[in-house]
């Protein structure tokens, strides 16, 4: 099966892709991970994807589009695998569904994860973060022993540019203009399946497994 996950920045789609790909032994395709594996690979996409990076733009669709080749072309992927925050624009989703087509496949689901903006910015203004190890805190639903102390090993928690009420308020604002439309687009296509994001993490994930045909019931 493949799939696309759909969601706001914060939603916990990333995160409910990493526990599926773990358990279910199906790749998470991530455009991040892949391209910093081009870049650090040197390839001519990645050298591509750096030219654009290191002026401060974005990377073009086309680029984007032939990591995604390169990496769906590859074995683990036979059985199929999860999209996590691509495509985000029309454009993006009509060239992956045309790759997909070259290659006799399709996609077979859309999990969108619904979630309220007041819930997101109160869930992602409320995060901290380390900045040794990187392990990651809530000031409410799961803060540190010591205030802005990490348990782990004891240095700085910070809040991170990108959780900033402003910054958030913006990537919600983007989210809406440019990937909203997808709901529309692959609910036509009658593969869309909507989850409750702000339900529990292990209770999403089993909304998620059931829509995939993972769970106890699909």
């Amino acid at each position: 099966m493949i799939s696309v996950f759909l969601g706001p920045p914060g939603s916990g789609k990333g995160t409910q892709a990493k526990r599926l790909s773990a358990e279910k032994k199906t790749p998470q395709l991530s455009t991040g991970d892949m391209l910093r594996s081009a870049i650090a690979a040197g390839s001519a996409l990645g050298r591509s994807a750096q030219e654009f990076m290191s002026r401060g733009a974005l990377v073009p669709d086309e680029v984007v589009i032939g990591l995604i080749r390169e990496r769906t072309d590859q074995g683990d992927c036979a059985g199929g695998f999860i999209l996590d925050g691509f495509p985000r624009t029309i454009p993006q989703a009509e060239a992956l569904d045309a790759l997909l087509w070259e290659r006799h496949r399709k996609i077979d689901s859309a999990i969108l994860f619904q979630i309220d903006d007041s819930v997101l910015v109160s869930r992602l203004t409320g995060r901290r973060t380390c900045l040794k190890c990187g392990a990651m805190y809530h000031i409410e639903s799961m803060p540190p022993r010591q205030v802005d102390v990490c348990d782990q090993c004891g240095s700085e928690l910070i809040q991170r540019e990108d959780d900033r009420e402003d910054v958030i308020l913006k990537r919600l604002s983007v989210y809406h203009h440019q990937t909203s439309p997808l709901v529309e687009y692959y609910s036509k296509q009658g593969i869309l399946s909507p989850v409750d994001a702000s339900a529990s993490p292990a209770v999403v994930f089993e909304s998620v497994s059931q829509k995939l045909g993972f769970g106890r019931s699909a």
